[in-house]
């Protein structure tokens, strides 16, 4: 299942990211994993959700982000979550690009039943509808 916090620069997106890593990692059986651009969540997130910075591994486009995520996916069975902050500024901002990246992971996360949820600094209005069929707002 993939899920999307849509919203405006300052509309809060990466403060309710944070709460919904802390809930994850408190009621997951398995391991959380949240990823971010750059190194800002440290002190935010519980210390038992891993913590993963794409500049550390020079991800960027959508093509290189959906290898990374299947890679962590690949590496460790007892992933349960995943959850990503500043989607558009790892990928880039071009929407049908990101709804291929969404409906190409909407596969992996029926195939290893991780529950992704990603941030998406856009209004809502400007994506394509599409990008609904394959994830749901939250």
């Amino acid at each position: 299942m993939i899920s999307l916090i849509i919203g405006n620069k300052g509309s809060g997106k990466t403060k309710r990211l944070i709460e919904m890593v802390n809930k994850a990692v408190a009621e997951s059986k398995g391991n959380v994993v949240c990823v971010e651009k750059g190194p800002k969540l440290t002190y935010d997130i519980s210390h038992k959700a891993r913590l993963i910075d794409t500049e550390a591994y020079s991800i960027s486009g959508f093509e290189n982000f959906y290898g990374f995520l299947s890679g962590i996916c690949a590496g460790n069975h007892d992933i349960t979550d995943i959850l990503v902050d500043a989607t558009l500024k790892i990928g880039g901002r071009d929407y049908d690009k990101l709804v291929d990246f969404m409906t190409a992971l909407s596969k992996l996360a029926e195939n290893t039943s991780v529950h992704f949820l990603f941030t998406v600094s856009a209004d809502e209005a400007d994506l394509p509808a599409r990008l609904f069929q394959v994830a749901q707002k939250i």
